[in-house]
């Protein structure tokens, strides 16, 4: 009876066992997804008041070379030569390949561990050790020996299989990482470009009213030599050119900060690189981006993957933590021969071996691997937050963005209209200030009204270049390009 029930409560011993140190079977947080983006084009409302959109063929949509759809070559280069020589990137590119390394350590644990060992060794030992009498001669002796090693630790209790997959989760994080970054550093060098190019067109548009006042200099100055006007007039129209020459100066300031960006993003120095002056075309055009779902979005965003790896990486540990509190069983042997020459050492007579298995069990630690599994969970918690938080902010970024660009649009339908009435405007100021009419302060105010209004024109194209590659980073752009210089993670 014993007997019987010693055979049926073993295996049940067992399996309780087993499962009291295995690491727990991972399970997704649970992600309020909306249905749809509440600022992308196209979603509905229904009557419900359920929001939803009409779903659109998503097979075309570029996800490599995202900066392919702005059409510009320029950019192009300026991409390709930052992905090649940026030095953020090549330390996130290192940073893959020592834990791609790591994970490698991790997974030799599951092989036996095999050595060799040759050796020679010439000593003289005490007259004592022997038993001969104090002071009697012992010669010298000389031994060699070689020894073939091996030894292996049984995966009992999962410690070695979680420690593989913590690790693999951990280099599966930090190449979500290097793809983060390696968006962010294409999203900085086309912002960084169209800044500077939102620059160039400012600039290009305080040159003209620069030019503009400078002529309203002139001509004010003919009409105060012959009479015509007062000081007042002349003194107006200096103080305009002046201010117009200030502001044209900051904004060079301004470009040469962003040159100097770009140069770092290049990983050039910043005395070594000069920007050509391209100005953002009046009326050029920028491609539509469509933002997909939010579902697809958890899929797209590479610092979502990274804290989705840190997630399952935790609750690997926590099979780690757990095993450490069980038995770990170690087998070793060796083989070999040890001999006075060198050629006795591989004779038969000189053999030897040994096998032998080790079983370590903790006893008394203090309470230290209980408290290791305490805080190998709550770093699970930990990361679990984590994700959940990254994930909220991402929804939050991909709205502002799609807000920014529906908005800007709008602002800028606005604005040109602005532009044209206060071309119109200036245009009629200037023929009735020529024709005796009114006055030249009438005629300011328009000069002045056109060249804020163009500037303000300028500054909305090139926020909306800069919020359209802010929408495409926060989609998750085109990050699924290899790894430079890595090989694929084997997954087990």
């Amino acid at each position: 009876m014993r007997t019987m029930i010693a055979r049926g409560v073993a295996p049940l011993l067992a399996a309780l066992l087993l499962s009291a140190c295995a690491a727990p079977v991972f399970k997704q947080p649970a992600i309020d997804t909306p249905s749809a983006f509440k600022a992308a084009p196209g979603v509905r409302t229904a009557a419900d008041g359920s929001r939803w959109r009409e779903a659109r063929p998503a097979e075309q949509q570029a996800r490599g070379q995202w900066w392919l759809a702005f059409q510009e070559p320029r950019l192009t280069e300026l991409v390709d030569e930052a992905t090649r020589n940026n030095a953020g990137l090549a330390v996130a590119a290192a940073r893959v390949k020592q834990a791609r390394a790591i994970a490698g350590i991790a997974q030799a644990d599951r092989t036996p561990q095999v050595g060799v060992g040759v050796g020679a060794q010439r000593a003289r030992p005490s007259a004592l050790d022997p038993g001969l009498p104090q002071g009697s001669a012992v010669a010298p002796q000389t031994g060699y020996s070689a020894r073939l090693s091996a030894s292996y630790e049984l995966d009992l209790f999962g410690r070695v299989s979680a420690n593989v997959e913590a690790a693999r989760q951990d280099a599966g994080a930090v190449d979500a990482s290097y793809r983060s970054v390696l968006l962010s550093l294409q999203a900085d060098v086309a912002q960084t470009w169209f800044r500077l190019r939102a620059l160039d067109a400012e600039l290009a548009t305080v040159d003209a009213a620069v030019r503009l006042r400078e002529e309203s200099v002139r001509v004010n100055q003919r009409r105060f030599d012959v009479g015509d006007i007062g000081e007042f007039d002349l003194s107006r129209a200096r103080t305009e050119l002046s201010a117009t020459r200030a502001d044209a100066i900051g904004l060079q300031r301004q470009r040469t900060h962003a040159e100097h960006a770009l140069a770092v993003l290049l990983g050039r120095p910043a005395a070594r690189f000069t920007a050509s002056t391209s100005p953002l075309p009046e009326g050029g055009a920028l491609p539509a981006i469509p933002a997909g779902l939010p579902s697809t979005l958890l899929e797209r965003r590479p610092d979502i993957a990274a804290a989705q790896r840190a997630m399952e990486a935790a609750n690997a540990r926590i099979g780690v933590a757990r095993a450490a509190m069980f038995p770990a069983l170690n087998i070793n042997a060796s083989g070999g021969g040890i001999g006075g020459t060198v050629a006795e050492v591989f004779t038969w007579s000189s053999r030897s071996w040994v096998l032998g298995a080790l079983l370590a069990l903790p006893i008394v630690d203090g309470g230290r691997n209980k408290a290791n599994v305490a805080r190998s969970e709550a770093a699970l918690e930990e990361s679990v937050a984590a994700y959940r938080e990254r994930v909220l902010a991402a929804f939050a970024e991909v709205e502002d963005n799609l807000a920014g660009v529906r908005i800007l649009a709008e602002q800028g339908a606005q604005v040109d209209d602005a532009v044209r009435s206060a071309r119109r405007s200036a245009e009629l100021a200037r023929k009735l200030y020529d024709a005796g009419r009114s006055s030249y302060l009438d005629l300011l105010d328009a000069q002045r009204n056109l060249a804020a209004v163009e500037r303000s024109a300028v500054q909305v194209r090139g926020n909306q270049a800069l919020t359209t590659v802010a929408l495409i980073r926060a989609l998750g752009g085109g990050w699924d390009a290899p790894t430079p210089d890595a090989a694929p993670l084997a997954m087990r």
